[in-house]
């Protein structure tokens, strides 16, 4: 039997880099995984790479900024398999479907700072509020917010991404307030800047080799270096624990 045995799991932003890999982690130690994505086509792929394993998957279509589409998320979500145990928001504005500016604060337009925000921080709290009903009546359930070690280091370049993504934390630790007397828990990962296949270029293998010379584990990261950390945060073994921030960037920043 799995850690996470039967439970249902969504995992936004599902169909590529390292919400794949959460996915196929969860389905590995037993979850149904519901792999929701913008990118319909990679869900679906992603889905069909579980149930090819053995286990049971279903790929959604949605659009994290959108209230609609996230309330149809859930619906379908709930009209398969009955519950909600697990939520990661991991769908976020980065470098798909094109890569954030990197820019000064001064230079970033107010157009991708909107978008910034409504996919990286509005979509948290849309996804969040639309599983909450379903959580609540079960008294149980993991929220799992991605965040960024970017958020530790400051980086610049791209003030809108960082800022985004330190609103998460934030977010979390209020609603871990508001959500514990249900049994609900609510924490936060943040990934280092983490080598997909699917997304390397030039600009980025190069910040891969920076990023590796400056961590204590002196290796490019991966995203299977984050699964045993969503999937303890999914399981009972995290129970107690609730408003945190787990850090795993192989030792870059420190908290």
């Amino acid at each position: 039997m799995g850690r996470v045995d039967q439970r249902v799991a969504i995992v936004t932003g599902g169909g590529h880099g390292i919400g794949r890999a959460y996915c196929l982690g969860l389905a590995r130690e037993g979850a149904r995984v519901v792999t929701a994505d913008i990118d319909e086509k990679a869900a679906r792929s992603v889905a069909d790479e579980i149930r090819g394993q053995g286990g049971d998957a279903l790929a959604v279509h949605v659009d994290v900024t959108d209230e609609a589409s996230v309330a149809a998320m859930v619906r379908a979500t709930l009209e398969r398999f009955g519950a909600i145990h697990i939520l990661i928001n991991n769908a976020a504005f980065f470098l798909r479907p094109v890569p954030v500016s990197r820019v000064t604060f001064d230079q970033i337009s107010v157009a991708e700072w909107d978008r910034v925000m409504a996919v990286n921080l509005r979509g948290v709290f849309l996804c969040c509020r639309a599983v909450a009903p379903s959580m609540k009546a079960s008294r149980a359930g993991k929220i799992i917010n991605i965040s960024s070690s970017t958020v530790f280091i400051g980086r610049e370049g791209f003030l809108h991404y960082v800022t985004s993504k330190a609103g998460v934390i934030g977010l979390t630790r209020a609603l871990a307030r508001e959500l514990g007397d249900f049994g609900i828990t609510v924490n936060v990962v943040a990934p280092g800047l983490t080598q997909s296949e699917d997304e390397l270029t030039d600009a980025v293998r190069a910040r891969h080799e920076e990023l590796r010379k400056a961590r204590c584990v002196k290796r490019i990261e991966k995203p299977e270096d984050l699964v045993g950390t969503i999937l303890f945060l999914s399981s009972p073994d995290s129970d107690f624990m609730s408003g945190q921030t787990m850090l795993v960037d192989g030792g870059q920043a420190f908290v």
